[in-house]
C-alpha cells in the first residue's frame, strides 16, 4: 500500500505544479494527527479526492477512500484500488465495504467518504446518505467535515475535461470534528449543516463569473438548480436501468 500511495502523492503534487494549480488549505489542524476519523467530503466532480488526500498528507496522514466497485473494471483504477487500501463499494450490497470501513476506523485510519454518494450537478449539497454517521457511531470516531471547491472546474459531469487548464484555484476547508453522538439521522443532519456553512465560506472568497457553468445558480452561475439537477439524476438512473434491462434480455 505505502509505495503505490507515495507514488500517487508525488504524481498529484507534480501535476499541481505543472498546471500551476493553487490549492489553499484552511483548518488543517482539525484533521486529527492520530486516530481514526470519518472524513466527509462534498462531491462536485471526479477529482475531489485529490485535494482532500493532499490535505491529509499535509497533516502527516493518509486517507483511505470508499469508491464505487464498478471502477475496479478499469484496469489502472483496479490496480490502484488493490494497492492503496481503497475500499470498493457495491451500491447494491454495500455491507461488506461498510464492515471494512468500520474496521479501518477502529484501527486508527482516516476514511474518506462522500455523504452525497454521487456527484452534485448543481454543485450544492444534495441530500445525505446516513453511512458516514452510522460508521462514525459504530466505530466510535469523530466525523471531520471537508469542503473541496474549485476542482469541479477541472473535471465534472456533463462538461468536457479541462485537465490542461492552468492556474485553477482550489480551496479546501476543514471543519471542526463532530462527535459521534445522538441518533443517526440527527448526526447526519448536523454534518450536513456543518458542511453547508463550510461550503458558503469556501464560495465567499472564490471567483464567481456570471453564467459560468461551474458557478451555482443561486450565485448567478449557469449550473442547474438543485431541482433541475435532481431531474437530470433521475433521467440518468432511468437510462442505466433501461440499458441493464436490455442487456439482460434473451432472444
Amino acid at each position: 500500500m505505502e509505495p503505490v500511495f507515495r507514488t500517487l502523492e508525488l504524481a498529484a503534487e507534480a501535476a499541481t505544479r505543472v498546471t500551476g494549480t493553487r490549492i489553499s488549505y484552511h483548518g488543517l489542524h482539525h484533521l486529527p494527527a492520530q486516530g481514526g476519523a470519518v472524513v466527509a467530503i462534498n462531491h462536485t466532480g471526479y477529482i475531489d479526492f485529490l485535494p482532500a488526500a493532499l490535505a491529509a498528507k499535509n497533516r502527516g496522514r493518509r486517507m483511505r477512500f470508499m469508491i464505487k466497485a464498478e471502477m475496479e473494471r478499469v484496469r489502472v483504477v483496479g490496480y490502484l484500488i488493490r494497492h492503496t487500501g481503497t475500499i470498493p463499494v457495491d451500491r447494491r450490497a454495500g455491507a461488506g465495504a461498510y464492515a471494512v470501513a468500520v474496521q479501518s476506523l477502529r484501527a486508527g485510519e482516516l476514511v474518506g467518504v462522500y455523504p452525497e454518494a454521487t456527484i452534485s450537478r448543481s454543485f450544492e449539497l444534495k441530500e445525505f446518505k446516513t453511512g458516514a454517521a452510522r460508521m462514525a457511531i459504530e466505530a466510535g470516531v469523530p466525523i471531520v467535515p471537508v469542503i473541496v471547491w474549485g476542482a469541479h472546474r477541472i473535471w465534472t459531469k456533463d462538461h468536457p475535461r479541462a485537465l490542461r487548464t492552468r492556474r485553477i484555484p482550489i480551496t479546501v476547508v476543514v471543519g471542526e470534528p463532530i462527535a459521534p453522538d445522538g441518533p443517526v439521522a440527527e448526526l447526519s443532519a448536523t454534518l450536513r449543516e456543518a458542511m453547508g456553512a463550510l461550503l458558503d465560506r469556501a464560495q465567499a472568497g472564490y471567483p464567481r463569473p456570471a453564467g459560468a457553468h461551474w458557478v451555482p445558480a443561486r450565485l448567478g452561475g449557469g449550473a442547474p438548480t438543485l431541482e433541475e439537477a435532481r431531474r437530470l439524476d433521475e433521467a440518468e438512473l432511468a437510462e442505466r436501468a433501461r440499458r441493464r434491462a436490455e442487456g439482460g434480455r434473451t432472444t
